[in-house]
């Protein structure tokens, strides 16, 4: 038996990992939303899921890998007919691995598109089609510089990221006139995480000055493009600390 209520209104973050899209997640909570939160492990989203309900929030975690079609349907076909609709959906993976383009292998090329890429096509294309049933619905997709322009030792990522913006352009422009806002932000610089204070200490160190992303605060424009008017719609948006240079 269905336990749908259909005032619920879910947010579905593909990726949710420990900054960026557990933020996101926790800010769409807090506006009363649904956090559906996905990662390949679901023993890695139980702090989270147990965060926002902390909070007073609603969440559940799925192990689910957006690689996979299958996987993605059935993900799909469980939160529309169990939890609520899905209103506003995040695309979150990134696959920042470095390499020489002269090292690369096909098989590592190959991956890198799959997770940062091919995913974006396979659960956007699965919400996009409940969401213009309903002639409403959100679907945001975390950029980076790298989708802008290629750097040196990263050919396989900065691939994948120019792939992800043109998806999110040609959905944007299909599905706009349809009531489906699409979006694609691009962050530009650091962000707090472990893997920043770890590894690039120096890097970790502008965050006293604010001169590395804050996940809340990337969190929060997340929010405000879901929330825009739709007379006044951004498609692209650049979010980046005020002392990085670009």
């Amino acid at each position: 038996m269905s336990t749908q209520n259909n005032d619920n209104k879910v947010v579905l973050v593909i990726g949710a990992g420990d900054a960026t899209g557990g933020a996101i997640a926790k800010r769409f909570a807090r506006e009363g939303y649904i956090a559906c939160v996905t990662r390949r492990s679901a023993d890695k989203l139980q702090p989270l899921v147990d965060e926002i309900r902390a909070a007073g929030g609603q969440a559940h975690g799925f192990a689910s890998d957006a690689r996979k079609e299958d996987e993605v349907a059935a993900l799909v076909e469980q939160i529309e007919s169990s939890i609520g609709p899905i209103e506003a959906f995040i695309f979150n993976i990134g696959a920042n691995v470095p390499c020489s383009i002269l090292e690369e292998t096909a098989r590592k090329y190959f991956k890198i598109w799959e997770m940062a890429c091919f995913s974006a096509f396979l659960t956007a294309q699965a919400v996009a089609r409940r969401m213009v049933t309903r002639d409403r619905g959100t679907i945001l997709f975390t950029g980076a510089t790298a989708g802008l322009r290629g750097a040196s030792h990263f050919a396989a990522f900065a691939g994948a990221k120019h792939g992800v913006r043109a998806l999110a352009q040609s959905m944007a422009r299909e599905l706009g006139p349809m009531n489906i806002h699409v979006g694609h932000v691009v962050v530009d610089g650091a962000i707090d995480t472990a893997f920043i204070r770890d590894s690039f200490p120096e890097m970790y160190a502008r965050k006293e000055q604010d001169g590395i992303l804050n996940p809340e605060h990337i969190a929060d424009n997340y929010w405000f493009l879901h929330a825009q008017p739709r007379d006044a719609w951004t498609f692209e948006l650049d979010l980046r600390p005020w002392m990085e240079k670009w």
